[in-house]
Protein backbone atom coordinates (compact mmCIF):
# COMPACT_ATOMS: atom_id res chain seq x y z
CA UNK A 1 0.00 0.00 0.00
CA UNK A 2 1.35 3.79 -0.83
CA UNK A 3 1.82 5.23 2.62
CA UNK A 4 1.52 8.70 1.79
CA UNK A 5 -0.64 10.91 -0.16
CA UNK A 6 0.06 14.39 -1.62
CA UNK A 7 -2.15 16.18 -3.12
CA UNK A 8 -2.92 19.32 -4.87
CA UNK A 9 -5.81 21.59 -3.52
CA UNK A 10 -7.65 23.77 -5.78
CA UNK A 11 -9.18 22.28 -8.97
CA UNK A 12 -8.26 19.38 -7.38
CA UNK A 13 -10.46 18.86 -4.17
CA UNK A 14 -12.25 21.81 -5.16
CA UNK A 15 -14.36 22.44 -8.01
CA UNK A 16 -14.26 25.24 -10.17
CA UNK A 17 -15.36 28.04 -7.95
CA UNK A 18 -12.98 26.81 -4.84
CA UNK A 19 -15.48 25.03 -3.08
CA UNK A 20 -13.93 22.02 -1.69
CA UNK A 21 -15.58 18.76 -2.42
CA UNK A 22 -16.50 17.22 1.30
CA UNK A 23 -16.33 13.87 0.24
CA UNK A 24 -12.42 14.08 -0.46
CA UNK A 25 -13.01 15.92 3.07
CA UNK A 26 -14.76 12.20 4.36
CA UNK A 27 -11.47 10.86 2.00
CA UNK A 28 -8.61 12.30 3.53
CA UNK A 29 -10.05 11.85 7.25
CA UNK A 30 -10.35 8.01 6.65
CA UNK A 31 -6.61 8.07 5.46
CA UNK A 32 -5.47 9.79 8.26
CA UNK A 33 -7.16 7.67 10.94
CA UNK A 34 -5.33 4.57 8.90
CA UNK A 35 -2.36 6.09 9.51
CA UNK A 36 -1.39 7.41 5.81
CA UNK A 37 0.20 10.80 5.90
CA UNK A 38 -1.99 13.23 3.50
CA UNK A 39 0.30 16.26 2.59
CA UNK A 40 -1.40 19.17 1.04
CA UNK A 41 0.14 20.79 -1.92
CA UNK A 42 -0.58 24.42 -2.90
CA UNK A 43 0.47 27.64 -4.35
CA UNK A 44 -1.36 29.24 -1.42
CA UNK A 45 0.20 30.81 1.48
CA UNK A 46 1.08 29.00 4.87
CA UNK A 47 -1.36 30.79 6.71
CA UNK A 48 -3.94 29.63 4.51
CA UNK A 49 -2.85 26.22 4.17
CA UNK A 50 -2.53 25.75 8.10
CA UNK A 51 -6.33 27.05 8.54
CA UNK A 52 -7.07 24.52 5.83
CA UNK A 53 -5.00 21.60 7.33
CA UNK A 54 -6.94 22.53 10.34
CA UNK A 55 -10.28 22.10 9.09
CA UNK A 56 -9.41 18.91 7.12
CA UNK A 57 -8.13 17.31 9.70
CA UNK A 58 -4.14 16.60 8.86
CA UNK A 59 -1.24 16.60 10.84
CA UNK A 60 0.08 20.45 9.47
CA UNK A 61 2.55 19.02 6.77
CA UNK A 62 2.58 21.33 3.64
CA UNK A 63 3.27 21.95 0.42
CA UNK A 64 3.14 25.48 -0.27
CA UNK A 65 3.79 28.29 -2.84
CA UNK A 66 4.05 25.72 -5.14
CA UNK A 67 7.33 24.17 -3.61
CA UNK A 68 8.76 27.08 -2.45
CA UNK A 69 7.99 26.52 0.98
CA UNK A 70 7.36 23.02 2.67
CA UNK A 71 7.02 21.76 6.19
CA UNK A 72 6.27 18.49 8.04
CA UNK A 73 3.54 18.65 10.98
CA UNK A 74 2.88 21.97 12.67
CA UNK A 75 5.75 22.20 14.61
CA UNK A 76 8.48 21.62 12.17
CA UNK A 77 10.79 23.61 10.38
CA UNK A 78 9.34 25.60 7.52
CA UNK A 79 11.62 25.10 4.82
CA UNK A 80 12.31 27.86 2.30
CA UNK A 81 14.43 26.79 -0.53
CA UNK A 82 12.72 29.03 -2.95
CA UNK A 83 14.21 32.71 -3.60
CA UNK A 84 11.85 35.46 -3.47
CA UNK A 85 13.73 37.65 -4.49
CA UNK A 86 14.56 37.04 -8.21
CA UNK A 87 10.30 36.84 -8.10
CA UNK A 88 10.26 40.20 -6.78
CA UNK A 89 12.75 41.62 -9.84
CA UNK A 90 11.08 39.69 -12.70
CA UNK A 91 7.21 41.33 -11.22
CA UNK A 92 8.26 44.80 -11.11
CA UNK A 93 9.86 44.25 -14.96
CA UNK A 94 6.52 42.62 -15.69
CA UNK A 95 4.48 44.91 -13.89
CA UNK A 96 5.95 47.90 -15.45
CA UNK A 97 5.16 46.73 -18.99
CA UNK A 98 1.37 46.02 -17.99
CA UNK A 99 1.32 49.25 -16.53
CA UNK A 100 2.43 51.13 -19.77
CA UNK A 101 -0.55 49.14 -21.31
CA UNK A 102 -2.82 50.04 -18.78
CA UNK A 103 -3.41 47.48 -16.88
CA UNK A 104 -2.75 46.95 -13.09
CA UNK A 105 -1.82 43.81 -12.13
CA UNK A 106 -3.41 42.62 -8.15
CA UNK A 107 -0.64 41.21 -6.13
CA UNK A 108 -2.14 38.09 -3.53
CA UNK A 109 -1.57 37.71 -0.43
CA UNK A 110 1.98 39.65 -0.91
CA UNK A 111 2.76 40.38 2.73
CA UNK A 112 2.17 36.51 3.66
CA UNK A 113 4.51 34.91 1.02
CA UNK A 114 8.40 33.53 1.47
CA UNK A 115 9.27 32.47 -1.91
CA UNK A 116 6.95 33.58 -4.80
CA UNK A 117 4.90 36.27 -5.85
CA UNK A 118 1.64 35.71 -7.36
CA UNK A 119 -1.48 37.87 -8.92
CA UNK A 120 -4.41 37.53 -10.37
CA UNK A 121 -5.07 36.57 -14.25
CA UNK A 122 -6.68 39.53 -15.90
CA UNK A 123 -3.58 39.33 -18.36
CA UNK A 124 -2.94 36.59 -20.56
CA UNK A 125 -0.32 34.07 -18.63
CA UNK A 126 1.50 34.01 -22.15
CA UNK A 127 2.06 37.63 -22.40
CA UNK A 128 3.52 37.43 -19.34
CA UNK A 129 6.04 34.78 -20.36
CA UNK A 130 6.66 36.58 -23.66
CA UNK A 131 7.55 39.67 -21.15
CA UNK A 132 9.70 37.25 -19.25
CA UNK A 133 11.14 35.67 -22.31
CA UNK A 134 12.10 39.30 -23.30
CA UNK A 135 14.22 40.14 -20.78
CA UNK A 136 15.80 37.24 -19.81
CA UNK A 137 13.98 37.46 -16.31
CA UNK A 138 15.11 35.00 -13.92
CA UNK A 139 11.85 33.59 -12.32
CA UNK A 140 9.48 31.20 -13.99
CA UNK A 141 5.48 31.81 -14.80
CA UNK A 142 3.55 29.46 -13.74
CA UNK A 143 -0.14 29.19 -14.26
CA UNK A 144 -2.47 27.31 -11.94
CA UNK A 145 -5.52 28.26 -13.58
CA UNK A 146 -6.71 30.12 -10.14
CA UNK A 147 -3.52 32.86 -10.19
CA UNK A 148 -0.03 33.60 -12.39
CA UNK A 149 2.94 32.76 -10.26
CA UNK A 150 6.67 34.10 -10.29
CA UNK A 151 8.68 31.00 -9.01
CA UNK A 152 12.15 29.93 -8.68
CA UNK A 153 13.25 27.55 -10.99
CA UNK A 154 15.08 25.40 -9.01
CA UNK A 155 12.33 24.81 -6.74
CA UNK A 156 8.73 22.68 -7.47
CA UNK A 157 6.11 21.05 -5.93
CA UNK A 158 8.45 17.65 -6.92
CA UNK A 159 11.50 18.88 -5.10
CA UNK A 160 9.72 19.93 -2.09
CA UNK A 161 7.71 16.19 -2.17
CA UNK A 162 11.53 14.36 -2.52
CA UNK A 163 12.49 16.47 0.50
CA UNK A 164 9.13 15.87 2.27
CA UNK A 165 9.85 11.66 1.77
CA UNK A 166 13.00 12.00 3.25
CA UNK A 167 12.05 13.75 6.20
CA UNK A 168 9.22 11.38 6.34
CA UNK A 169 11.48 8.38 6.63
CA UNK A 170 9.84 7.33 3.00
CA UNK A 171 11.08 7.04 -0.32
CA UNK A 172 9.09 9.16 -3.82
CA UNK A 173 8.26 5.67 -4.95
CA UNK A 174 5.95 5.02 -1.30
CA UNK A 175 4.03 8.12 -2.32
CA UNK A 176 0.36 8.87 -4.28
CA UNK A 177 0.46 12.33 -5.77
CA UNK A 178 -2.81 13.81 -7.42
CA UNK A 179 -3.59 16.98 -9.24
CA UNK A 180 -4.54 19.11 -11.64
CA UNK A 181 -2.45 22.12 -13.18
CA UNK A 182 0.71 22.42 -15.03
CA UNK A 183 2.17 23.52 -11.19
CA UNK A 184 1.62 19.66 -10.80
CA UNK A 185 3.55 17.86 -13.26
CA UNK A 186 6.72 17.58 -11.44
CA UNK A 187 5.04 16.93 -8.75
CA UNK A 188 3.31 13.58 -10.27
CA UNK A 189 6.60 12.67 -11.91
CA UNK A 190 8.35 12.54 -8.20
CA UNK A 191 5.84 10.57 -7.12
CA UNK A 192 5.50 6.95 -7.10
CA UNK A 193 2.30 7.06 -8.45
CA UNK A 194 1.08 10.64 -10.03
CA UNK A 195 -3.21 11.11 -11.16
CA UNK A 196 -4.57 13.56 -12.70
CA UNK A 197 -8.40 14.42 -12.48
CA UNK A 198 -10.44 14.44 -15.18
CA UNK A 199 -10.05 18.29 -15.56
CA UNK A 200 -6.69 18.30 -15.64
CA UNK A 201 -5.01 20.08 -18.68
CA UNK A 202 -2.91 17.74 -21.42
CA UNK A 203 0.49 18.34 -20.03
CA UNK A 204 -0.35 17.32 -16.74
CA UNK A 205 -2.48 14.41 -18.11
CA UNK A 206 0.33 13.37 -19.97
CA UNK A 207 2.54 13.23 -16.79
CA UNK A 208 0.31 11.34 -14.74
CA UNK A 209 0.55 7.40 -14.21
CA UNK A 210 -3.23 7.27 -14.14
CA UNK A 211 -6.34 9.83 -15.15
CA UNK A 212 -9.20 9.79 -13.15
CA UNK A 213 -12.85 9.55 -15.35
CA UNK A 214 -14.65 12.16 -13.30
CA UNK A 215 -13.27 15.89 -12.48
CA UNK A 216 -12.42 17.93 -9.75
CA UNK A 217 -13.09 16.41 -6.38
CA UNK A 218 -15.09 13.27 -7.47
CA UNK A 219 -11.74 12.70 -9.37
CA UNK A 220 -9.78 13.09 -6.34
CA UNK A 221 -12.45 10.52 -4.54
CA UNK A 222 -12.38 7.95 -7.62
CA UNK A 223 -8.60 8.01 -7.18
CA UNK A 224 -8.14 7.52 -3.40
CA UNK A 225 -10.75 4.52 -3.91
CA UNK A 226 -8.72 3.07 -6.84
CA UNK A 227 -5.50 2.94 -4.82
CA UNK A 228 -6.82 2.58 -1.31
CA UNK A 229 -9.90 0.46 -2.05
CA UNK A 230 -9.22 -1.83 1.44
CA UNK A 231 -9.69 1.78 3.32
CA UNK A 232 -12.49 3.37 0.63
CA UNK A 233 -14.37 0.22 -0.33
CA UNK A 234 -17.74 2.18 0.23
Amino acid sequence: MLKALVTDVDGTITDRRRRINTGAIEAIRVLVDAGIEVVLASGNTVCFMDGLCRMIGTDGTIISENGGVYRRGYGGTLHIPGNQDICLETFEVIREHFAGEGVELELFSARYRYADVAFARNVDPDDVRGVVHAHCLPAEVLDTGFAIHLQDPAVSKGTALRSLAEEMGLLPDDILAIGDSENDINMLEAAGVGVAVANALDPTRSAADWVSREAYGEGFLESVKKYYPDLLSR
